[in-house]
C-alpha cells in the first residue's frame, strides 16, 4: 500500500486514528513487560541483601556477647 503523503500514511485512510492508538498501547505493554519485572527484582534483591546484612549482624552480636 502507497500513500501520496506522509499525512496520508499517518491518517491510513481513516482507520490511522485506531491504528496509532493500538500501536501506542502495544508499545506501553511491551516496555512495561521489561520495566516491571526489572524494577521488582531490584526490590526484591535489595530487600533480601537488607535481610542478610541483618543476620550477619545478629550473629557477630551473639558472637561477641559477654557469657558466650
Amino acid at each position: 500500500m502507497q500513500f501520496d503523503s506522509v499525512a496520508a500514511a499517518l491518517a491510513m485512510d481513516g482507520h490511522g486514528a485506531y491504528v496509532w492508538f493500538v500501536f501506542a498501547v502495544a508499545a506501553m505493554i511491551a516496555v512495561a513487560l521489561i520495566v516491571v519485572p526489572t524494577l521488582r527484582h531490584r526490590r526484591v534483591a535489595s530487600q533480601t541483601l537488607g535481610m542478610i546484612r541483618r543476620q550477619q549482624g545478629q550473629s557477630m552480636e551473639e558472637r561477641s556477647a559477654p557469657g558466650s
